[in-house]
């Protein structure tokens, strides 16, 4: 690890190695405060350095050696952020706070000793699931058998859960309707295409919502487009790159550039958590010899599924889904990746579906990756104002894109005696043309491979 000349005078260790955040970036920011309403953290605690301004401010002092990299608040600070990306969207600097906040959180992986007991956490809950799609699989598998065999009610009647600190992750899974999809398994195609796309099939998404890749996959066939899941996909690496773990998270986005190949077709993806991740690839692989370029053009190539079909003229819906329903707009889409009128433009194509707007639709539910899990007591707090929101819309549910927020969203509502069903928009959009019964009629076809 190199020092500088600062630190030795000063006492004080400063960033080192690789994933330095970028003094220019830092730069960037005039702290003028325009972040600071749009700051979940700030709006929960009014604390200045719970914002992104403040952040910033000690980054940039760490930076510059006024600050120890070790010092409590900096470390209290870069893991306190959501990274929610909220300040992004409406800096009128154009600061990057995103790769910042991940660089930091890399520094402080580097260079501190973790006890050995969080160690092992991370790398039990981190490194091995997500360093091998086949081991979620497998573990998803196993959940939706606990699931269907009724066995998850008698632990819950026992205690077991309580006693194995593992009631809350129990209360966020959903019900886990299909098995899981396996990559370079399956396929869907129309009798006419008039185009073709790839789909990420993710780690959660193709597991514990594998129904709702299917039903993208049913969706992109009603409207002409072939939709192949390619083999050889891991996992995005986002929760790593959070994690500040990016060598892993580094590997990952080669395999999955890998599995993709060089050519031009699109590649939708289906959580907004994993779009941003990859439309990031070229950031992350910057400094890659080998991979830097070919990063570049995979980042191009990856839209969000409500991004790629917002932009098409779609085949008209052939049944009514009479509802109402509010939409909880995802961070890493409407913030990371800006999207947010298309979401609103698909399900105003569905017949009989009615749009009930929630109060604050984009501040953050408090799912952050894996956030509620380490930090409860915040993600709770955020996630009952959000559960508060929806409930008085008294829409019949309540729709996102994003699985994090999907889970996160029915623990509160949950929590705040509300049955309100959660659903992936995808789901409405594949209800509108019949679901999976429509194969029979003749409208797509699944391709079996392998």
């Amino acid at each position: 690890m190199s020092i500088s000349i600062t630190d030795i005078v000063s006492g004080r260790q400063g960033f080192s190695g690789s994933d330095v955040p970028d003094p220019d970036l830092l730069a960037a920011c005039v702290h003028c405060g325009m972040c600071l309403p749009t700051c979940p953290t700030y709006r929960m605690t009014g604390q200045e350095a719970s914002s992104p301004r403040g952040r910033l401010w000690l980054m940039r002092a760490v930076g510059e050696g006024k600050l120890d990299l070790f010092d409590p608040e900096f470390d209290e600070q870069m893991y306190q952020c959501l990274n929610c990306r909220a300040c992004e969207a409406v800096c009128p600097s154009g600061v990057q706070y995103g790769p910042l906040v991940e660089a930091s959180r890399a520094q402080l992986e580097q260079h501190r000793k973790r006890p050995a007991r969080e160690r092992v956490v991370r790398k039990v809950a981190l490194s091995m699931p997500f360093e091998d799609i086949r081991r979620i699989r497998a573990s998803v598998k196993l959940l939706r058998l606990y699931q269907r065999s009724g066995l998850n009610r008698l632990v819950r009647r026992a205690g077991v859960l309580k006693v194995l600190r593992l009631e809350t992750l129990e209360a966020m899974l959903p019900e886990i309707a299909e098995p899981p999809l396996v990559s370079g398994k399956e396929s869907w195609a129309a009798s006419t295409t008039n185009g073709h796309v790839n789909l990420f099939n993710g780690c959660v998404m193709s597991t514990v919502f594998s129904n709702v890749n299917r039903a993208t996959g049913r969706v992109m066939a009603h409207n002409g487009i072939k939709c192949d899941v390619p083999a050889g996909q891991q996992c995005c690496g986002a929760l790593h790159v959070h994690s500040g773990m990016m060598d892993e998270a580094r590997k990952l986005a080669r395999e999955n550039i890998d599995a993709f190949g060089t050519n031009d077709d699109e590649i939708i993806v289906t959580a907004a958590g994993c779009g941003a991740a990859l439309k990031e690839y070229d950031h992350l692989l910057k400094d890659d010899p080998v991979y830097a370029e070919r990063a570049k053009a995979f980042s191009h190539r990856v839209k969000d599924v409500t991004e790629y079909l917002g932009g098409r003229d779609l085949v008209p819906a052939t049944h009514r889904v009479d509802t109402t329903v509010t939409y909880q707009e995802p961070c890493h889409l409407a913030h990371a990746q800006r999207i947010s009128a298309q979401p609103r433009k698909l399900m105003e194509h569905i017949p009989g579906v009615s749009i009930c707007e929630m109060k604050e639709s984009s501040l953050c539910c408090g799912s952050a990756g894996i956030y509620n899990i380490i930090r409860k007591e915040m993600a709770d707090n955020l996630g009952d104002r959000k559960a508060g929101h929806i409930v008085a819309t008294e829409a019949d549910q309540v729709v996102t894109a994003n699985p994090g927020c999907h889970m996160q969203l029915r623990t509160s509502l949950r929590r705040n005696n509300s049955a309100m069903p959660v659903r992936h928009i995808m789901e409405l959009m594949d209800e509108s043309y019949g679901g999976k019964g429509t194969a029979k009629a003749g409208s797509w076809a699944i391709e079996r491979q392998g």
